[in-house]
């Protein structure tokens, strides 16, 4: 299974209108439901004004967690279309909200999912794509002299670094792809005092 996904690497915006009705679609790279909710909940107070704010998301390598809110349209016309759009450019990680801002006349439910899919679509297409590494980060501790060892494994796998502290104990945090995970977990076992998930 490979490791390597896509992604966007910033924001894109869209925008749809029809029959006085406008649809404001943004994708956002996102990584966890928290920082969904936080979006979505920024969406709701700065277009406090407008009559609906659905969206849909999938995060993971595999896209394995994901969600779709109509948020008040009828079931089915609004998440399920902007999800199709993401699902359709093979895209992770990423949210699409889209403010509806209601015109005065009804589109009914083939009007609904055009706009939805439409405005996602045009958030897409604003929005660059990237490729992203599956991969976990592990906090590791070792002592002073397995240091050659472990920067030689940092150095050999190629690691991600951060939260480096060389205090009493050496501790860091690595970030490790998915497909290296086994050798880096053998080779921690005889080095590093310890090697959490985190």
């Amino acid at each position: 299974m490979s490791d390597i996904y896509k992604s966007i690497s910033s924001r894109g915006e869209g925008l749809y209108k029809d029959n006085g009705s406008r649809f404001i679609a943004f994708a956002i790279p996102v990584e966890t439901e928290d920082e969904v909710k936080e979006l979505v909940s920024g969406f709701r107070k700065e277009y406090h004004d407008a009559r609906h704010h659905c969206y849909a998301y999938r995060i993971g390598a595999s896209g394995e967690t994901w969600r779709a809110s109509d948020d008040g349209e009828p079931s089915g016309t609004a998440g399920r279309p902007i999800l199709g759009q993401i699902d359709s450019a093979g895209l992770s990680d990423i949210l699409i909200v889209v403010v509806r801002y209601f015109g005065g006349i009804k589109l009914g439910v083939p009007g609904l999912i055009k706009a939805y899919k439409t405005a996602s679509a045009d958030a897409l297409a604003n929005a660059p794509v990237c490729e992203k590494i599956a991969g976990s980060w592990y906090r590791v501790g070792f002592g002073y002299d397995a240091m050659p060892q472990v920067m030689k494994m940092v150095k050999d796998l190629d690691l991600p670094q951060r939260a480096r502290d060389f205090g009493a104990e050496c501790t860091m945090e690595l970030r490790v792809r998915r497909s290296l995970q086994e050798e880096f977990l053998e080779r921690t076992h005889t080095i590093c005092t310890f090697a959490d998930l985190l």
